[in-house]
């Protein structure tokens, strides 16, 4: 038996963010769907595809696999029994990433027109309840993001609800609203899986999640997903130190319609505007961005309806988180600290994440100024989870480590911190 490695699907099953198991889970759960029996997968029937074991699965998995991934199973390297090779194509795409990448994104809108053409069959009929019940499960993402931040298994999680969503628009018949909202629902996962990789620090794979968002944000026509997902750009490519990419990414964002009608969106997009500006060391528009953005959120309405994720996170609070990045990178630290302070004091219960980075960036601001006891017993107060597996606020606790021991050299303050953080190697 040939058993050359599958790398064309070893290659698309890491950039959705599939493990065996959780391949063997979706393909399970297609299974089901396609036959009303469980399917019986686990990870090592997929690791056996990996490893060129199995070259051409059963026509149901094959069928089932193709609904997850929303391509045809020649296209993810399996060899029909009759073909002594791969086709030249697929040969090609294992050659060429890019042309995987457009192979994915072809499969998405030959997805689209499939569901679209009159006539096709369908299982059932896919409705607004099924929208629901991904904006439920949409909500639970949210919510472990906000408590986690940026782990590989939300990231993960949230990617596999993307293909979920996708694969809903072949299941059967549905509405052009309900299918719009079903690329919508896409989107907004993807973009969720783009949000999990920048705040994991992993942002090759930010980028590849961002492509695959804004295709089916413009499939969707969505115009808050469409900000959400630009928006994410700008913080991006500020986190990667690109301003000018950073600049025009959330450009696109503020000028959308929507950021004309909803004050709340406006003042998001000078938020980060201001923080962009921060990066870039531009007082003058820093101050300006964030005055404006102060502004426009007085100016919005509470009782407007608008997307979950916006409700869950942008606040007060927020803006003031903001404003602290643009100011610590500016070496403005008192104004900083300013901000820190506030938002600790209006941050909801559920932020743990962001408490957490906000009290690391306090810890910088203070001791900049100088004040090596009070930044310490600041940097103390960050969850030993959150410092040792949150890859921005392990980062930044390094970065305070080294700075502490750089201006306060065998002072208590150090000796202290070398003490504390030692307990987290020994919890790990």
């Amino acid at each position: 038996m040939d058993t050359t490695r599958n790398t064309v699907l070893e290659a698309w099953m890491a950039e959705h963010g599939y493990s065996s198991n959780s391949l063997a889970d979706a393909v399970n759960t297609a299974l089901e769907r396609l036959t009303g029996r469980p399917g019986g997968l686990d990870g090592s029937s997929v690791r056996a595809w990996k490893a060129g074991r199995v070259t051409w699965p059963k026509s149901a998995t094959r069928r089932a696999l193709e609904d997850v991934s929303g391509l045809p199973a020649v296209a993810l390297g399996f060899v029909p029994r009759s073909r002594p090779s791969l086709p030249p194509a697929t040969l090609q795409q294992q050659k060429d990433p890019d042309m995987k990448r457009r192979t994915l994104v072809g499969g998405i809108a030959a997805t689209a027109a499939a569901a679209a053409a009159p006539g096709t069959s369908s299982l059932r009929r896919i409705g607004m309840s099924d929208v629901n019940r991904l904006t439920q499960r949409f909500a639970e993402i949210i919510a472990s993001d906000h408590r986690h931040g940026g782990h590989l298994g939300i990231e993960q999680r949230a990617a596999a609800l993307a293909d979920e969503a996708l694969n809903l628009q072949n299941a059967g018949s549905a509405t052009q609203r309900v299918r719009s909202s079903l690329y919508a629902s896409a989107a907004a996962f993807r973009s969720s899986a783009m949000w999990a990789a920048i705040d994991g620090r992993r942002y090759d794979i930010a980028k590849g999640h961002m492509r695959e968002a804004q295709t089916l944000a413009e499939m969707s026509g969505d115009q808050a997903i469409k900000f959400r997902i630009w928006s994410h750009a700008g913080t991006l490519y500020r986190h990667m130190g690109r301003p000018a990419d950073a600049f025009a990414a959330n450009d696109v964002a503020r000028n959308l319609h929507l950021t004309r009608k909803d004050p709340l969106f406006a003042s998001l997009g000078l938020a980060r505007q201001g923080a962009i500006h921060g990066a870039a060391h531009d007082r003058a528009s820093t101050r300006r961005a964030l005055d404006q953005a102060q502004d426009a959120m007085l100016r919005a309405d509470p009782a407007d309806h608008r997307p979950v994720w916006l409700l869950a996170f942008y606040d007060q609070a927020e803006l003031d988180h903001l404003a602290l990045s643009a100011y610590l990178a500016l070496g403005d630290y008192p104004t900083a600290e300013f901000h820190a302070h506030r938002c600790l004091a209006a941050l909801r219960p559920h932020m743990a994440r962001s408490r957490a980075i906000t009290t690391t960036r306090l810890a910088h601001a203070q001791l900049a100024q100088g004040d090596a006891e009070t930044a310490t017993a600041t940097a103390r107060q960050v969850p030993a989870d959150a410092a040792t597996r949150h890859a921005r606020v392990s980062r930044m606790l390094q970065e305070f480590g080294a700075a502490l021991r750089a201006t306060a050299p065998g002072s208590t303050a150090s000796q202290t911190w070398t003490e504390h953080t030692a307990g987290w190697k020994m919890s790990a």
